[in-house]
């Protein structure tokens, strides 16, 4: 595959992947459980070199002529469909489904002087289709709104010459053909990226490149006169194949959770006094202050002093997307910043009471490794 047509590919992800991206949400929870998966795009296949074996072998050496030629293929099409599961931490496993199809384009070779003229009346096409074990690592990068992976795979693929032919202009116009099916060891490289939907959790879309390659297969052939006739058969050995494949997909996982519905807290009568709470939220893995939870807490504020609160009590919490000791500490630090924000609207230190709960009281229950954004969270409790 030339520099040229990588470049291409690569351009055509490029101008898809931002158009994708105005769709996507940017929490993307590792695949957990089943998921199902398909993609289809542009195929391309390396020139093969073609050795004529057997009757062919002896056929071409009785003439001033090679046993050796190539072919070339136009860019074709690839389609893949997979069952997998995802473990909850980044890896996944599945079972894939392929098919790839590339028209002959052109047929060189099988000559030497005298015999050197060009092949004519070139067609037939080339289908590649089989089954794939496939294992992928998905990245969580911090702050992308998209999620990188990379893959591999090895299998079983079907390689079928369908027609393939040539004529020989000349001299004398004799037909090399091809048709016939063999199957070989497979193996392949993948490298994409998945682009969650916000309105439909579980569903994403997907881009990637993909480099599949084959064994060397055999086909059965034949040279023919320009009368029809056989004149030759024997075996025409196919060098190892290569593959580039850019594949534009959908990928729907069946055990992401759904966002949870956030309602306003309950405002609960205690005799003469009315408990308040106020919710802060954080960025995964942050501790910082937005510029909304800087608002919120000045609200909280200015509640404390027109209610006569006489106690704050602030607490802290995190998702389950880390471990236990690393989610107490971040909570610990989290209630540390909104108390101290409190503190600078004017509370005092001494009402204020802290406490941190790490991973322990999530807001939204989920599985272990989730990022869940409601549970990222500083809980302001007036009394």
């Amino acid at each position: 595959m030339s520099v040229r047509k990588a470049l291409l590919a690569a351009s055509a992800l490029t101008l898809i992947a931002p158009a994708a991206m105005a769709q996507v949400n940017p929490a993307f929870a590792p695949v957990t459980g089943l998921y199902i998966a398909g993609g289809a795009g542009w195929n391309h296949v390396d020139k093969l070199g073609i050795e004529g074996s057997g009757g062919l072998r002896n056929y071409f050496a009785g003439l001033p002529a090679s046993n050796s030629g190539s072919a070339r293929f136009e860019e074709g099409f690839a389609g893949v469909l997979s069952l997998g599961w995802g473990f909850g931490n980044g890896v996944r496993a599945e079972i894939e489904g392929n098919y790839r199809r590339n028209e002959v384009d052109r047929i060189g070779g099988f000559g030497r002087a005298p015999i050197t003229s060009a092949f004519g009346n070139v067609g037939g096409r080339l289908h590649q289709y089989g089954v794939m074990g496939n294992a992928f690592y998905d990245f969580a990068i911090p702050g992308l709104p998209v999620q990188p992976y990379i893959g591999g795979g090895v299998g079983y693929v079907w390689q079928e010459f369908d027609g393939v032919r040539a004529t020989r202009l000349s001299p004398g116009g004799n037909s090399v053909r091809i048709d016939d099916t063999d199957g070989r060891f497979a193996y392949q490289g993948i490298a994409g990226a998945a682009f969650p939907i916000a309105s439909v959790p579980g569903l994403a879309l997907t881009l990637e490149y993909r480099y599949f390659g084959t064994l060397e297969t055999r086909q059965n052939g034949r040279v023919t006169n320009p009368a029809g006739a056989t004149v030759a058969r024997g075996q025409f050995e196919i060098d190892n194949t290569s593959n580039h494949s850019a594949l534009f997909g959908v990928r729907y996982a069946f055990n992401t959770p759904r966002p949870a519905v956030v309602t306003a807290p309950p405002v609960v009568a205690q005799q003469q006094s009315v408990a308040r709470t106020y919710l802060v939220f954080f960025d995964w893995d942050r501790a910082d202050l937005t510029d909304r939870a800087r608002q919120i807490i000045a609200e909280a504020a200015n509640a404390s002093r027109s209610t006569q609160t006489t106690r704050i009590e602030v607490a802290g919490h995190a998702d389950r997307s880390g471990t236990p000791q690393y989610n107490q500490r971040l909570s610990q630090r989290r209630a540390e910043v909104v108390a101290a924000e409190l503190a600078r609207n004017g509370v005092a230190r001494g009402a204020i009471s802290i406490s941190a709960f790490g991973e322990s009281r999530p807001l939204v229950p989920t599985a272990d490794g989730v990022r869940e954004p409601q549970n990222r969270r500083v809980e302001i409790v007036l009394r």
